[in-house]
């Protein structure tokens, strides 16, 4: 990994003007030569489609119906729950919406309020039962990252320094708990590490990064080491070290955990890229899979990362597939963690081609 600048925070007021779809920023290491540029900029003829402006208006409607008094997301049955609270946030904030301003600003404000009242001064993201927190905390670092990045101008800057304050403490406690491997696990101590977790924190990383914050240069390539170290010969990724087989969902996950941390050209991303068209193409995949959603919002990433014909191909089928599985009431299922879940992460897939977040920047 080459040319990491350090970033600052700037001090980015909360409530800003409605936002407007973000170009593709220099953020990381330059794109070398004769590597394919991301989707960012490439859009591809008839990306989005009126069924597909129907089913994201539906989703979302659905989605804020459900959201809870206090702000977060999450059925009875599975418990509120930060990270799917952050996720409906951030499938919010995919639409354009900020906190207070567009249609869904409202539904945005208080998710964070949520989330924010939810912030410890370890700096953990969490709510008081949470027995694998570091996995909501990564989702709740990327989603104050996101706030923090999307919202420059604007006079709410109480609110715009308690976002700060949450972030930075956030992102000190994801590099102290980092593991010898490079990766991180369940809980936020150094000790264990697994891809699904890792890559959370990755990209909260990136995020915090592309919004002002200091990363540390020796967190991110540790965390890149460790990736490589789980990829299997047939180019999936195992789910640790110690061995394993590979499946498409952290495989997904681990091709987008190198992008985010700044690598593009490497035989690593091309295998496993290679492994995603054998093993998850839309069309392929079980999407009754207990990992069907996590899988595909990490492999969108990829492929629109990827750019070319990666996008081109990987795109049009994911579409279909997700509007054919949207129920009459516009959410879609998950069975093993709810259909609030289930329709933030189908509603994330679906937004990529507006280009609103800046995490999906190369």
């Amino acid at each position: 990994m080459t040319n990491h600048r350090s970033w600052h925070a700037a001090g980015f007021p909360l409530i800003a003007a409605l936002a407007v779809p973000i170009q593709a920023q220099d953020q990381t290491a330059p794109r070398p030569a004769g590597v394919p540029e991301s989707a960012a900029n490439n859009p591809i003829a008839g990306e989005i489609t009126p069924q597909l402006d129907r089913a994201v208006a539906r989703g979302l409607a659905a989605l804020a119906r459900v959201q809870n008094a206090d702000g977060s997301f999450g059925e009875v049955q599975f418990g509120r729950n930060i990270a799917v609270t952050a996720l409906a946030g951030i499938a919010m904030m995919a639409d354009g919406n900020l906190p207070g301003r567009g249609a869904y600003g409202e539904v945005v404000s208080k998710a964070l309020s949520y989330t924010l009242a939810n912030c410890s001064e370890s700096g953990l993201i969490a709510t008081a039962n949470a027995t694998s927190p570091m996995y909501g905390h990564g989702f709740a670092t990327l989603f104050l990252g996101e706030v923090y990045g999307m919202t420059q101008g604007g006079g709410d800057t109480e609110l715009a320094d308690r976002v700060h304050r949450a972030l930075l403490r956030a992102v000190r406690l994801i590099e102290k708990s980092q593991n010898d491997e490079g990766g991180w696990r369940y809980n936020p101590v150094a000790q264990d590490a697994d891809v699904s977790v890792t890559i959370c924190q990755i990209m909260a990383l990136r995020s915090a990064r592309n919004a002002g914050l200091e990363v540390s240069k020796q967190t991110i390539d540790r965390a890149v080491q460790y990736v490589r170290s789980l990829q299997n010969p047939d180019g999936g990724f195992r789910y640790q070290t110690i061995g394993g087989p590979s499946a498409w969902p952290r495989s997904a996950a681990g091709v987008a955990s190198l992008y985010y941390a700044g690598i593009y050209d490497d035989r690593v991303i091309d295998d496993g890229i290679m492994y995603l068209f054998q093993t998850a193409e839309p069309g392929r995949a079980d999407s009754q899979a207990i990992h069907y959603f996590y899988g595909h919002y990490y492999a969108v990433q990829a492929m629109f990362l990827a750019g070319g014909e990666h996008w081109s191909r990987w795109w049009p089928s994911i579409r279909r597939e997700l509007l054919r599985m949207q129920n009459n009431d516009g959410k879609w299922d998950d069975n093993s963690a709810g259909s609030d879940y289930g329709t933030a992460m189908a509603l994330i897939i679906l937004q990529m081609p507006k280009r609103y977040l800046p995490i999906f920047q190369k």
